[in-house]
């Protein structure tokens, strides 16, 4: 029996050492530690590719937490079936739970349901807050870099809006709304 180890951050800023800590804490070689610095909802997971080149029947999986393996329920339970059907147990360190038996199989199931059922909490949460904050007027995305005093100059002398929008660098579309915005218009 060999032991592996899986980790997985949602971004790039994220950082994996706590996971990794506790993946060699309990035994794996770092030659045997694959990682992945991206979303869940990525498809691409490069370190997850080699991983499953690399293990074989009797082997065993170590995963720091549930979510950290899949994307999704249906993907957990589809990657639990797929490394059974290789004889490769997974067991997640902080859930105190293995795929081994079957009583086993039925918890990491119910496990699943409740990461993913958390994961879309916390998105309808994120989402009311900005919904709550766009109507307080808080403004998101970019600021403004409209150079307003230059365009009104320009739209006076007579310039019209693609010259404007070449020479300020914006869209055309950007020219008329900051125009609209002014209550001025072209005649």
């Amino acid at each position: 029996m060999r032991l592996f180890g899986y980790a997985r951050v949602s971004t790039s800023q994220q950082s994996l050492d706590i996971q990794l800590k506790a993946l060699k804490s309990a035994g794996v070689k770092p030659s045997r530690i694959f990682s992945d610095k991206a979303s869940g909802s990525n498809n691409e997971r490069k370190g997850f590719e080699l991983l499953q080149m690399k293990v074989e029947e009797g082997d065993v999986l170590l995963v720091k937490k549930l979510d950290r393996l899949g994307r999704d329920t249906a993907e957990m339970i589809s990657l639990i079936k797929l490394f059974d059907e290789m004889g490769v147990a997974i067991k997640f360190l902080d859930d105190g739970i293995s795929t081994e038996g079957e009583m086993g199989k039925m918890v990491v199931t119910i496990l699943s349901a409740v990461a993913q059922a958390d994961r879309h909490r916390i998105l309808e949460r994120t989402n009311e807050g900005r919904i709550e904050a766009k109507l307080k007027g808080i403004k998101f995305g970019r600021k403004r870099t409209v150079d307003r005093k230059r365009l009104a100059d320009l739209y006076a002398q007579g310039l019209g809006a693609t010259d404007i929008a070449r020479q300020l660098g914006i869209a055309r579309s950007t020219v008329y709304k900051v125009l609209n915005e002014t209550n001025t218009s072209f005649k």
